[in-house]
């Protein structure tokens, strides 16, 4: 199960599929996207699909509820979630957003995040109006019905928002006190890796071989994601697979690299911030036995 619709970091998963290399580990995998992205680790935990892509803000949230799900490989290194202004409305530091309307999608990582940049800028959350605009973001930011939005990509919204001639700025937010973290994981649950960890193995090592091919292949991961979603937009996707590729093995040896150290920092700001209800032991989230060596 995706976390989305299918778009540019799916390609790696696509090009798997098309190259046969699930096929050549024996496994027959069916790739679709969730109905609702808040369901994939409740339908993973079940059992009802081996395998998803979800967060590490969620797979952490998760872990802290007891709910039976694994981290095996960090798809993307970095954080994409960012925030997000017109060109030339000012806003270039978090502090710059005192005084302002912000996008939020209503999840509560959104005003930890907002309040956690903001604090590191020397600026209060108390001066900003936060509007919930749902999934909606880049919409609310192009109509002017919101000065900023936090939650949208910069490997995907920003390139929408510049093709329609309004360019953007963009702040990273490890740049402003929040940790480093993996934006995007693939989990299991318990159960996979107790009772079939042979096909845990497989199935990540086709992954990987997917996502080396799609890295070294741009235009062959592009072909593969369209063929899988004809609605895709290859005028997007082409430029954003481009700027994911290096997110995906950044400073690390190996696609799907993950440290305790990176999930424990994390675990650590978010029960901080109220986000976790518990204490959370980075090692009960995640593993890396599954890695191809």
């Amino acid at each position: 199960m995706l976390d989305w619709y299918p778009w540019g970091n799916h390609s790696g998963l696509y090009l798997a599929q098309t190259r046969g290399y699930f096929k050549d580990e024996g496994l027959e995998v069916n790739i679709h996207p969730p109905s609702d992205p808040a369901d994939v680790l409740k339908v993973v935990a079940a059992g009802t699909d081996g395998f998803g892509i979800s967060y590490q803000t969620d797979v952490l949230a998760a872990c802290a509820s007891g709910v039976p799900v694994r981290s095996l490989a960090a798809l993307v290194q970095h954080p994409l979630n960012a925030v997000m202004s017109l060109k030339g409305a000012g806003i270039t530091r978090p502090k710059d957003l005192e005084g302002k309307k912000v996008g939020v999608t209503g999840v509560p990582s959104d005003e930890a995040l907002l309040r956690s940049i903001l604090a590191a800028d020397g600026g209060s959350i108390e001066r900003v109006e936060q509007v919930n605009v749902g999934t909606d973001l880049l919409p609310a930011l192009l109509g002017k019905k919101v000065d900023a939005i936090i939650g949208a990509y910069p490997v995907h919204e920003s390139i929408v928002a510049e093709q329609q001639g309004q360019p953007v700025d963009i702040m990273k937010l490890q740049d402003w006190g929040v940790p480093d973290y993996y934006e995007l994981v693939l989990v299991t649950n318990g159960a996979m890796i107790e009772k079939n960890p042979e096909v845990v193995r497989k199935f990540l090592r086709a992954v990987v071989k997917g996502y080396q091919d799609a890295g070294a292949d741009q235009g062959a991961a592009l072909d593969a994601l369209a063929a899988a979603s004809p609605e895709v937009d290859r005028a997007v996707e082409g430029p954003g697979i481009a700027l994911l590729a290096p997110y995906w093995t950044d400073g690390v040896p190996r696609f799907g690299h993950q440290t305790a150290e990176r999930w424990q920092s994390y675990a650590d700001w978010m029960r901080q911030r109220q986000l976790l209800e518990k204490d959370v032991r980075a090692q009960d989230c995640f593993t890396t036995d599954f890695l191809p060596k």
